[in-house]
């Protein structure tokens, strides 16, 4: 078995649930905080990649990201970055997909903390920043930690949008879910069972530590 799409799909995964985890947590805990205008709204597009097909989701990644688009060509030519067609584009993907599996847990934990815990640190002199990095991100490690995991197995499992947006090149742009669609359609049943078997034994020990981390003891 060729062992790009396995390394390529490391990559990408951690490169994505990184970036996820840093704008999910913000994200996390705005919605968990703060009232304001439209917020419902705003939550039902976080939660969007749940719902829509990968390839919807894909399409409106590769119409945004493409040259056709202002801020496409915006990104390539003025900033000198190439998405579409790229690893990048699997990255983007990946961070897109992920984003809501992070956010549910991460904000239920965060919601968990009791504000009076945070207000009792604020009468004690602490500033919003060392409540946030003291009292509550520490209090709701779990969810986040379990946010981690799902997210990084969401990004490792990515087929439909990274199809759309990254492509399918082999040594550059195609990861382990696209490789074994890859073998299935020209018929490498050695090489797709391989490949099912490493995501699938990954899959059950991702969801085996984000459900150790569901527990009251860990």
């Amino acid at each position: 078995m060729d062992l790009f799409p396995l390394l390529l799909t490391i990559k990408v995964s951690v490169v994505a649930t990184v970036i996820t985890v840093a704008l999910g947590i913000v994200i996390a805990l705005v919605l968990a905080r703060r009232n304001f205008v439209g917020k419902n709204v705003v939550d039902a597009l976080i939660m969007q990649p749940l719902v829509i097909p990968p390839t919807v989701l894909g399409y409106y990644l590769l119409t945004l990201l493409g040259r056709s688009s202002g801020f496409g060509r915006f990104v390539e030519d003025v900033l000198g970055v190439q998405i579409v067609f790229t690893w990048k584009g699997a990255v983007v993907a990946a961070c897109i997909s992920s984003l809501p599996l992070f956010i549910k847990p991460a904000r239920a934990a965060i919601e968990g903390v009791g504000r009076e815990v945070e207000d009792a640190a604020r009468l004690l002199g602490k500033t919003e920043q060392q409540v946030l990095r003291t009292i509550t991100l520490p209090l709701a490690w779990r969810g986040i930690m379990a946010g981690t995991v799902m997210a990084f197995a969401r990004a490792t499992g990515e087929f439909g949008a990274t199809l759309m947006v990254a492509g399918n090149i082999p040594g550059l742009t195609q990861t382990l879910p696209v490789a074994i669609y890859d073998a299935v359609q020209i018929g490498d049943s050695g090489s797709a069972n391989l490949m099912v078997a490493i995501i699938t034994l990954f899959s059950f020990a991702v969801l085996y530590i984000a459900g150790r981390f569901s527990e009251s003891k860990f």
